[in-house]
């Protein structure tokens, strides 16, 4: 089997062409799609190259674009593809973006109870986890919860920039009361990937709590959410590290 750093000798040659232990489909039916790499995995999606690539050329340049990262690859947007790889056309970037937003949503299906209910810490990051985790900006997000901890509402509270965004308290609590929420949990992300709550998430936690209080509505946790420095999902608990 010709190793995959030597593509550049397959460049002229279509896919259906190559030798079988070289063709990324037929080797997902013979060897599982564990055996694939990244680049092979999206040129199956890819379907087809480009003039002068192949689809595995083109995966591998799709991946450098973002270091190899696949978090980095999914915030991009459908025209940021075809402006950078010119002959890429709308199905195949929203073939490629699409296939990584479903990976993203699997977080979603990895809680520990069936229904929508949030025990913990680890309950509510899956929960929101999928909705902000990867984005290029900061949205800050409320869940509101039964008696039960059971997950009756959850809404964008605000859309900020790359390191924050305002909150506006009377927001928070107007929907806790209009859905009957007992608590409320709130979160939003940092895209940088650094998860330390500043002064400023501190201050505003210690705000939220001091409201929710007020109207008997308990503040039971703040997260902050992001890729971490091995790329993966990852959260800060204000509840679980003793700051509520």
């Amino acid at each position: 089997m010709k190793k995959h750093n030597e593509f550049n000798e397959l460049k002229a040659l279509p896919i259906p062409q190559w030798d079988e232990d070289d063709k990324p489909r037929e080797r997902m039916v013979a060897h599982g799609k564990k055996s694939l790499t990244n680049s092979e995995l999206i040129a199956i999606l890819l379907r087809t190259g480009i003039r002068g690539a192949s689809a595995i050329d083109l995966a591998q340049a799709i991946l450098n674009r973002s270091n190899g990262s696949l978090t980095d690859l999914a915030r991009l947007e459908v025209s940021e593809l075809q402006k950078d790889f010119k002959g890429i056309g709308t199905a195949k970037a929203v073939t490629v973006l699409a296939a990584l937003e479903l990976g993203n949503r699997m977080l979603s299906e990895q809680r520990t109870t069936k229904d929508n209910y949030a025990k913990d810490s680890r309950d509510l990051f899956h929960i929101i986890a999928p909705s902000i985790v990867d984005l290029p900006h900061e949205e800050f997000w409320a869940i509101y919860l039964s008696n039960h901890n059971k997950v009756t509402w959850k809404q964008r509270i605000s859309i900020g920039g790359l390191t924050n965004t305002s909150v506006d308290l009377r927001v928070i609590f107007a929907a806790a009361l209009e859905h009957r929420a007992v608590s409320v949990a709130v979160a939003h992300n940092h895209p940088s990937g650094n998860l330390t709550p500043s002064r400023a998430d501190k201050s505003l936690t210690q705000r939220l709590s001091d409201a929710g209080n007020l109207l008997s509505i308990k503040l039971v946790d703040h997260l902050i959410v992001g890729i971490n420095p091995d790329g993966k999902a990852d959260y800060f608990s204000f509840a679980e590290n003793g700051l509520l």
